[in-house]
């Protein structure tokens, strides 16, 4: 199953840290951030979702929810967990997917249909595709997706960036230029007139008929 963004993202039912959840359901009206590791107990992982136990508030302030997936038992994510906390100095507030039969990987497409049904004897390098990162909207629709190897740590504060940037331009006619962070001046969309630039974005700049900006509305 190939995922596109814009496509809605795929619905299920799973066993959690924090118990069952079904995920439409968990998202509710909020937004979310859904990413995978292919084992628990490694060293890149772990550090990640350290990364994410550190910036959950900020991802909170948001209105985003994070869900992380991970191929092994709740048994060994909440033994997991303890290191995780250990390693980043703050608490894991997010509930992490118990995947072992391997279900959400496959239905997201990062495991084959031919995997098997279980994590039982997989190894980092079997599940090596499990390394996937999904923005969705409060529309269930994917907005963003990233992967990465397994080598190359995420840059979380990326992501966060990118839901900045995608929030934005979901609220205004506006998209965000390369590197754009929160304070920097939008683009203003092409379906926006010049007179009604003028109003709605005073003191706009044509820096080519094909490239307006402007200071990002508030």
């Amino acid at each position: 199953m190939s995922l596109r963004i814009n496509d809605v993202a795929p619905d299920f039912t799973a066993e959690t840290t924090q118990g069952t959840i079904h995920f439409h359901e968990w998202i509710g009206n909020n937004w979310a951030v859904l990413f995978s590791h292919p084992k628990d107990f490694t060293p890149i992982c772990t550090t990640e979702l350290g990364s994410m136990a550190v910036l959950y508030d900020d991802f909170a302030k948001r209105g985003a929810k994070i869900l992380a997936v991970s191929v092994d038992t709740v048994e060994d994510h909440k033994n997991w967990v303890k290191d995780i906390q250990d390693v980043c100095g703050s608490e894991v507030k997010y509930p992490i997917i118990a995947d072992t039969e391997l279900k959400v990987a496959k239905l997201y497409g990062m495991l084959p249909a031919d995997a098997g049904d279980s994590s039982v004897g997989r190894t980092p390098a079997l599940n090596a595709t499990v390394r996937n990162v999904y923005l969705i909207g409060p529309d269930k629709k994917i907005k963003l997706i990233l992967i990465y190897p397994m080598s190359a740590g995420r840059n979380f504060h990326e992501i966060l960036r990118a839901l900045d940037a995608i929030q934005m331009t979901t609220n205004h006619p506006v998209s965000t230029p390369a590197n754009w962070n929160p304070g920097d001046d939008i683009v203003i969309g092409g379906s926006v007139s010049n007179e009604q630039a003028a109003t709605q974005f005073p003191g706009f700049k044509t820096v080519k008929p094909y490239l307006r900006t402007a200071a990002a509305p508030k």
